[in-house]
């Protein structure tokens, strides 16, 4: 049974008349934040990782097509303006450069050490590492330091194009102009080494930098740091001999650098008594400086590229967390379910488990309808087979489709039909209420259908006097489509798995609309269903607990119900829940601080249905969205693992649930499937209920249409038999 109230007012029209549709603010806003998620998440990826870095060293090439002035000049090579030339550093002047920076950990301490010794130096910094560490940046520029570029994400530009080296050279400007408010003209291509070693294949590209106004600086001093040879192999091999100038090459990042810091602190005093002086390039060769300032529009695209990107580590860092959360919850909450369901399963079938007398009286069975024409003559009929006495009163709410005239026409004894004005699913509750005739009280919807045993099983539990609802056991009807088979493995591993773990730790959360039972008692004493919330069936619930009243879950009132048919009908009907979960947690928020046994539910049951219920599922996206990181930025193989370890546990404890109901495993085919896509709109619909909630937004029943197919196993649904009646009767 769904919502009554019907739109008013016309729409706006398109201007063809025809009816123009929108997006909903409260649809598009939590579509827009997965995104912006998603491209947070993808932009960190883009600068932590090297996902466009060329690691491989390619083969040299031969060097008949490089000038010999240049295989046999210096280090400094300037090919502006259509120029080859190249340029040494004066004697007694040296140039330390560091490479691949900067790094948190090792840039500081080179830095400290230059600053000890009052030595200047050049930093050719990547674009990844500037824009993850800016102030790094900001600090050498401040201390004196030249900085020069080393590509954005360090490939081997020999063998790159063009248009692949104008974008390193433009994102690693952009990001050092939001570091540091600068514009340098030096670079210094990855893996290069000395001049003599340019080649046929490196040569067009130092020529083409030149054109885009660079200054190429490799070098003419090794000190190999990189190979970690220890302090005293590192400090002679960056010294010249005979007082030569030289261009050293060291690194700053890359790895562990503690031996390049311990060599620095002894090598730049010793050079310094030795009469040489530690300048930047431009110092050095007594040139132009190789910064410019920044300004207007070009530094304010730089500053906002930093501020993403550092917006982008805080939110990954916060989705860590998160993601962190998520997991203790998924796999605390699996363990939870599979001990305490299967603890619950094997209590209830012990052959001397009772739950006390054995309950025979009449009760009433209450089945709200509006436009329930298709299915309520299957509802109805399911529950004259009962083999418990009913009284059966259908609350026709305001339907406009003649409900209330079949289920009249069918003339059944027992059967009453109590109509009212369209006023919604909990006054049409509280209307039977006031009409039924006995004191136990069992609900359902009207597109759903009993088993015969089902009122006999729902009503047992209240030989307990504690006893004060009952929720059955809801089946998924229409199995036969792919939504349907994802609604049924959900129902039977959701919902119906979690019924027991709830029953066992005594506060269940729901009693299904679809099938549930209370004492009329109980229900008058907490003032008849409300229409507070959305979700009344766990506000009553709820309410239940609070009274002091015991619920539980009776596994065999099995009741078989009309699950959505498409994915609109299917977002509406969970939207709703959701929506109404949310409202119901806060209206009884208070249960927390209730002391005594009714206070069991707000000490347990509300912290484990708000983290279970709203949090965890609110979490869920992280762990697709870390999946489509890994796979992207790596490392692919063990993310795809890790995505199918969690994929195997889900696996495992829905064939356990699938065991506990003696279900087919067959639908479970689709489970991996529906983890992909079923899983992804159920976010989607989850932080919709968010956004309604803290906006303030309201949200109306909306009615699901119906297509009168469901029946119990082995039964033929009553649309079904019509239609073939109808053959019949054409034929004769």
């Amino acid at each position: 049974m769904a919502s009554r109230t019907r739109r008013q007012g016309a729409a706006h029209g398109a201007p063809d008349g025809s009816p123009r549709r929108r997006l909903p603010m409260r649809l598009l806003l939590p579509m827009l934040l997965l995104v912006a998620l998603v491209a947070m998440l993808m932009l960190r990826g883009y600068v932590h990782s090297e996902i466009l870095a060329d690691h491989r060293v390619q083969p040299e090439a031969s060097t008949d097509k490089v000038p010999e002035k240049i295989i046999d000049g210096g280090p400094v090579i300037d090919t502006r303006s259509g120029r080859t030339t190249s340029l040494n550093v004066p004697d007694h002047r040296m140039v330390l450069t560091f490479d691949d920076g900067p790094d948190p950990t090792w840039t500081p301490k080179v830095l400290d050490v230059l600053k000890k010794h009052h030595a200047h130096a050049v930093f050719f910094v990547t674009g990844t590492m500037t824009s993850r560490y800016p102030g790094l940046v900001r600090r050498m520029v401040a201390e004196g330091h030249e900085v020069g570029l080393h590509t954005f994400n360090h490939p081997d530009l020999s063998y790159q194009s063009k248009k692949r080296i104008d974008w390193e050279l433009s994102q690693s400007q952009l990001a050092l102009a939001g570091a540091a408010g600068i514009r340098s003209s030096i670079f210094r291509p990855p893996y290069s080494s000395f001049a003599d070693a340019m080649d046929n294949k490196s040569w067009p590209v130092t020529r083409y930098i030149g054109t885009k106004g660079y200054i190429t600086v490799v070098n003419n001093t090794d000190s190999e740091d990189w190979r970690k040879p220890g302090v005293r192999e590192i400090v002679r091999n960056a010294t010249p001999k005979g007082g030569k100038g030289a261009i050293v090459l060291m690194h700053d990042s890359g790895g562990d650098r503690h031996q390049t810091v311990q060599a620095l602190d002894t090598f730049l005093p010793r050079m310094q008594k030795q009469g040489y002086e530690f300048d930047n390039l431009t110092e050095a060769l007594d040139a132009p400086s190789a910064s410019t300032p920044v300004t207007g529009a070009e530094l304010w695209k730089g500053k906002a590229w930093i501020f993403l990107v550092g917006a982008s580590d805080g939110i990954t860092g916060a989705m860590v967390v998160g993601l962190s959360v998520i997991g203790s919850l998924v796999i605390g909450r699996f363990v939870l379910m599979l001990v305490l369901s299967g603890a619950h399963a094997r209590r209830v079938r012990r052959k001397d488990f009772s739950w006390g007398p054995p309950v025979t009286e009449p009760v009433t069975v209450l089945v709200p309808a509006y436009n329930e024409a298709k299915c309520i003559e299957n509802t109805v009929r399911s529950l004259m087979a009962s083999e418990h006495p009913v009284e059966v009163i259908v609350i026709d709410d305001g339907s406009g489709d003649g409900t209330a005239r079949i289920v009249e026409a069918m003339g059944l004894p027992n059967v009453r039909v109590v109509r009212q004005l369209n006023a919604g699913k909990p006054a049409a509750l509280n209307r039977g209420l006031a009409n039924a005739s006995h004191d136990i009280i069992v609900m359902m919807d009207g597109d759903t259908v009993f088993e015969p045993a089902t009122v006999r099983e729902l009503v047992q539990p209240f030989g307990d006097p504690r006893v004060g609802a009952v929720a059955g056991n809801a089946k998924v009807g229409n199995r036969d489509t792919l939504i349907g088979a994802w609604q049924h493995i959900e129902y039977v591993m959701g919902f119906n798995l979690d019924r027991r773990m709830y029953n066992l730790l005594r506060c269940m959360p729901t009693i299904p609309g679809a099938v549930g039972a209370f004492r009329r008692s109980a229900l008058e004493r907490v003032g008849g269903m409300s229409d507070d919330t959305l979700a009344e069936d766990t506000d009553i619930t709820m309410a239940m607990h609070r009274d002091g009243w015991r619920v539980v879950y009776a596994e065999k009132a099995r009741a078989w119900t009309e699950a959505p048919e498409s994915v609109q009908q299917l977002w509406s009907q969970r939207y709703r829940w959701s929506y109404g979960t949310m409202q119901a947690i806060w209206k009884h928020r208070r249960a927390i601080v209730e002391k005594g046994p009714s206070g069991r539910f707000g000490r347990v049951g509300l912290p484990l249905v708000s983290l279970f219920m709203v949090l965890a599922p609110l979490l869920a996206p992280l762990i697709d969205i870390f999946l489509l990181y890994g796979v992207v930025f790596g490392p692919t193989e063990k993310t795809i693992l890790a995505w199918l370890g969690v994929l195997m546990l889900q696996a495992v404890c829905a064939a356990y649930a699938f065991t506990l109901d003696r279900e087919r495993l067959t639908p479970l085919i689709s489970m991996p499937l529906q983890q992909i896509l079923y899983r992804q709109l159920m976010y989607v619909v989850l932080l919709q209920s968010w956004i309604t909630a803290l906006t303030g937004g309201r949200l109306r029943w909306q009615k699901l249409r119906r297509s009168g197919q469901v029946a119990t196993p082995g039964g033929v649904p009553t649309q079904r038999r019509r239609v073939a009646h109808e053959e019949r009767e054409s034929i004769r």
